[in-house]
């Protein structure tokens, strides 16, 4: 297992990342697309959920595959930004074609980041044309922490931001993550400058600071603000050749990867949720074998994109908690 030539889901042939955000708003969306339609499947262990189209991601529906994935701010306004991507989509003749018509499948999910600090008086909801941005900056190379969904992100003690990761694994399968990042819980451990997800970082992509000399976990530096709401959001993306039903599955598992990074994660407050993006073009030789090690590198990658979100994070204006980088 190695990490990928550019250490982002875009590792993944095929797939492009696109971001669009407004610093005045503090919030933003970002857009994962593929050149083709590509099988999606979901998995939902946070309590308080925001989504759009993800009943049809369920392995028993008529639509197998989708265009693109959306991870937005904006709490339930944020939903409209699948409407500017699908809107993008259908100008490009891309959907599912039901009769004369062209419809893309663009299902999203949400991040609330209304409390912090941005001017969110607007009169006509943003979302919808940040989204027809997002799609329209699609590219391979995008950068992390402070851009996109991550614009507006937070934890409990520090800004929040996008992180990426990838691996490539022994049999030639490419995995990667991608993952808003906006926890009630903590990414780093016991307030210290150390990531949880220490244990699993490469080649020092955030900061090799390695795990706390001393910990307990049982005593957090800070009380939980249960009031509030937030929400981790994240796309694992692969080259291999999966059903629907086996995506679900891999779904499943990088989720270990969200409670090794965030602490706690999953909680009543968090709409935690992992998308998978499967474009089909390496088959399953052992599947079994193969599921197992893909929904294993899936936690590993989703733990590195995490930290490496909240490490690139940069301060801005009218923030109400400080960056990793300038607290450390």
């Amino acid at each position: 297992m190695k990490v990928g030539p550019r250490n982002l889901i875009t590792d993944v042939a095929g797939l492009r990342v696109g971001n669009a955000q407004d610093n005045a708003l503090k919030s933003g969306c970002t857009v994962l697309v593929g050149d083709a339609p590509f099988t999606a499947a979901v998995h939902v262990m946070g309590g308080a959920p925001g989504t759009r189209e993800t009943d049809l991601l369920a392995p028993d529906k008529l639509v197998q595959e989708v265009d693109a994935l959306v991870l937005s701010g904006g709490s339930a306004f944020g939903l409209d930004a699948p409407s500017g991507v699908c809107d993008g989509l259908r100008a490009m003749g891309r959907g599912f074609k039901v009769g004369d018509a062209t419809v893309p499948i663009v299902p999203g999910a949400i991040l609330f980041d209304l409390l912090n600090g941005g001017d969110k008086s607007w009169t006509v909801n943003p979302y919808k044309s940040l989204g027809l941005a997002a799609l329209a900056d699609a590219s391979q190379d995008f950068e992390l922490g402070t851009i996109g969904a991550g614009t507006g992100a937070t934890t409990r003690e520090l800004k929040g931001g996008l992180g990426s990761a990838s691996v490539v694994l022994d049999n030639g399968i490419t995995v990667g993550a991608l993952v808003a990042v906006n926890a009630i819980g903590s990414v780093i451990q016991d307030g210290q400058k150390h990531f949880w997800a220490a244990p699993f970082e490469v080649d020092g992509e955030f900061g090799n600071h390695g795990p706390a000399p001393m910990m307990d976990p049982l005593r957090p530096s800070q009380p939980f603000a249960p009031s509030s709401t937030n929400t981790t959001i994240a796309i694992i993306a692969t080259d291999a050749d999966l059903t629907q039903a086996q995506a679900t599955r891999i779904a499943v598992a990088a989720h270990d990867g969200m409670a090794r990074a965030i602490v706690p994660s999953h909680t009543p407050f968090d709409g935690d949720l992992v998308f998978v993006a499967a474009t089909g073009k390496i088959p399953l030789n052992d599947p079994p074998a193969d599921q197992l090690a893909i929904g294993h590198a899936a936690a590993l990658c989703l733990s590195r994109a995490i930290a490496r979100g909240i490490y690139e994070a940069t301060a801005a204006a009218g923030d109400t908690l400080p960056t990793w980088k300038d607290k450390w």
